[in-house]
């Protein structure tokens, strides 16, 4: 009898549990099993919201004091690290933001959307409403910030390892990017990693530019975060926001000359392949608070976002890892006057210094020019340095010419660029060092009458460069003199493809070409600059956009 009852309930039980899985909610209809997930689902979004809103929130009022983050002068070391007790809550938030960069990089549609241009290309967009439904940050401002967000995938001539090894030394990072990074910094190391460099984290200072001195720089502060997937063969390199963390970052200054801006989570992710290459993808996401009127020449290139999209991060990337390739090469048998593979690497970086010292005098015209009109295309800067003072001159100017069409025009030794750049002498090539697959990318030792010149020709995607320097000291540089001790006036021309605004130079390719010129106008230390001598360089770069526009007109080519 004892039995048959327990059998009874036992059979009970089991109905009541079926029933139980049955329910379903009268208002949606959902299962219980459902609600479950969606319950359980919730609860993490829940933590996730709270450790983020405890991360962006300062816990302390700003009268108990707020650390400026953003130094008056270079030689600020006096700067605030993240405490002790913050660091784990860091981690964490670093960790969630490597989710984000891996979704952001491999989600098609709805996060991604493709839009086809005139010129039959596509270009993918950000599903704005996606994305703050898959990912949960404070919204944003949108009358004081604009955003900008782009990805970007391709395959560059360089392994993992070095890749992660250059992105964590803000040293290298800036040399392989000079072109973008102006500056940067590495303020703290929040972890050295646990596995090699595996679980980085570090606190940095950046500040991007464009080549052109009618772009102000981006300027901010935000974390670079290292991780292994072994399993799968991946680096993910991502940064994220730092600014308003605990109180400690805010800008010094409201009337700074840089447009301010937030890196959400951002970066790439570096898979290996064979033979030493690396399939790379690449987003870039930011807001930018743009305090400065940009002028109208460059204004749809900035906010269309491909001025600092990732698109030109990877194209650069591309570049200078075939150049690094082509600088750590040694089975080099032609040398021509270089007198070693030794003395080609010296040379190589020299002329890196060259470029990278034509980049910053371009972004800093913005900043220290002269003239005080927005409107005026041409920046004048001076500069005291040990020999007297130097005087810079830059210019863009938009043409209705694609920018290969321009960067040939200047590279070509035995054509143009004679009368343009070298009044007109013959030059004789004396050494070549090949440094990409493109024969545009290269370096080349020259001879103007008696002076020798260092150029340094280079293109990808994103744009080009051609950049000179009478160089004295050639041969000390060769045999292993301190490239830093060498005297260079770099001076030359920047090429960037742009599509044209509405009514300019419809359905035809044009490029904005920006020209540099030096000139060390007194050997006197504490000499002062006068108008006729800013009137000369003035004129010098205007004549110098003349000619190029002139011989393009003349040349009888199609765009």
């Amino acid at each position: 009898m004892l039995r048959a009852e327990n059998e009874a309930l036992k059979t009970e039980n089991q109905n009541l549990q079926s029933d139980l899985k049955s329910l379903s909610c009268s208002s949606c209809g959902s299962s219980g099993d459902k609600l479950l997930l969606e319950n359980s689902r919730l609860r993490e979004k829940l933590i996730l919201l709270e450790s983020i809103a405890s991360f962006m929130n300062p816990p302390l009022p700003l009268s108990q004091g707020t650390v400026c983050f953003f130094p008056e002068t270079k030689e600020n070391n006096d700067l605030s690290s993240i405490a002790e007790e913050d660091k784990a809550v860091v981690m964490a938030f670093a960790v969630s933001c490597v989710q984000e960069l891996v979704k952001m990089c491999y989600t098609n549609e709805p996060l991604w959307y493709e839009k086809r241009l005139e010129n039959k290309e596509s270009l993918l967009y950000l599903n704005e409403e996606e994305y703050k439904e898959l990912f949960l940050w404070p919204p944003m401002e949108k009358y004081r910030f604009r955003r900008e967000a782009s990805r970007a995938n391709g395959v560059v001539f360089m392994n993992s390892i070095t890749l992660v090894n250059a992105f964590l030394d803000a040293d290298k990072w800036s040399e392989m990017f000079c072109s973008i990074v102006s500056k940067a910094k590495m303020i703290q190391i929040i972890s050295p990693g646990v596995s090699g460099a595996s679980g980085s984290l570090i606190l940095m200072y950046a500040e991007l530019q464009v080549l052109s001195p009618l772009v102000p720089t981006r300027e901010g502060y935000f974390l670079r975060y290292a991780e292994h997937n072994k399993e799968q063969g991946k680096w993910m390199i991502v940064d994220f926001p730092i600014d308003r963390f605990h109180g400690l970052i805010k800008p010094a200054s409201a009337a700074t000359s840089t447009d301010q801006y937030r890196r959400k989570p951002s970066g790439c992710i570096i898979q290996d392949m064979p033979d030493g290459y690396s399939q790379v993808t690449w987003v870039e996401h930011v807001e930018v608070e743009e305090k400065h009127v940009h002028h109208e020449m460059v204004r749809e290139y900035v906010q269309s976002g491909a001025a600092f999209g990732a698109d030109r991060w990877l194209a650069v990337l591309q570049r200078q890892c075939e150049r690094m390739v082509s600088l750590m090469a040694t089975n080099i048998t032609d040398l021509g006057v270089i007198p070693s593979a030794e003395a080609r690497k010296n040379l190589m970086r020299l002329s890196q210094r060259m470029v990278r010292s034509f980049c910053l005098n371009i972004s800093d015209s913005y900043r220290q020019s002269l003239s005080g009109s927005i409107k005026d295309t041409v920046r004048i800067t001076s500069k005291k340095v040990c020999d007297g003072l130097l005087l810079c001159a830059v210019s863009t100017t938009l043409l209705p010419f694609s920018h290969l069409r321009v960067f040939d025009l200047l590279r070509d030794d035995h054509r143009r660029s004679q009368e343009i750049l070298f009044n007109g002498n013959s030059i004789q090539e004396l050494a070549h060092i090949a440094n990409g697959s493109h024969p545009g990318n290269c370096i080349s030792l020259l001879r103007n009458n008696v002076e020798l010149m260092l150029q340094e020709t280079s293109t990808d995607n994103s744009g080009s460069l051609v950049v000179y320097s009478t160089v004295n000291a050639v041969q000390l540089a060769m045999y292993g003199e301190d490239p830093s001790k060498i005297p260079l006036l770099p001076f030359g021309a920047s090429i960037v493809p742009v599509n044209p605004s509405e009514g300019i130079f419809i359905n035809a390719p044009s490029c904005l070409l920006t020209v540099g010129i030096q000139v060390l106008t007194s050997n006197v230390s504490d000499a002062r600059f006068d108008l006729s001598t800013v009137s000369a360089i003035h004129n010098r770069v205007c004549s110098t956009v003349n000619q190029i526009t002139s011989a393009l007109g003349s040349s009888g080519v199609g765009n």
